[in-house]
């Protein structure tokens, strides 16, 4: 059964992150939601910004962190991402990465 996108449903963008287990969780945990969280929240459009602890895999090897932000569509997103707040939101993820290895990607999501 191959599954149809419809062109007229709603689409939204998302930015998602995947976060391995801190060196040290503490500093990592401080400096995510004093100063990672406030920038974060500044991008423009962005609709909704969620995390999960330690969510349990169902395939694959275990992570410390899921986060994902969300905007009304991939425009919004880039939009955000390129702003000057976007610009300082990925430099202080480098100051993140000096505790935990980190993925992230970009996902257009389409009703089906």
């Amino acid at each position: 059964m191959t599954a149809t996108v419809d062109p007229t449903a709603k689409q939204m963008a998302r930015f998602a992150m995947i976060y391995d287990t801190p060196s040290d969780v503490d500093a990592f945990e401080r400096h995510y939601n004093d100063v990672h969280i406030p920038l974060a929240k500044q991008l423009p459009g962005l609709r909704r910004y969620t995390r999960s602890h330690e969510p349990p895999p169902v395939i694959g090897e275990p992570c410390y962190m899921v986060v994902m932000l969300d905007w009304d569509d991939m425009a919004a997103l880039e939009a955000a991402l390129g702003s000057e707040i976007g610009r300082r939101t990925a430099e202080d993820a480098a100051n993140l990465a000096r505790y935990s290895t980190m993925r992230g990607m970009i996902l257009q999501l389409n009703e089906v």
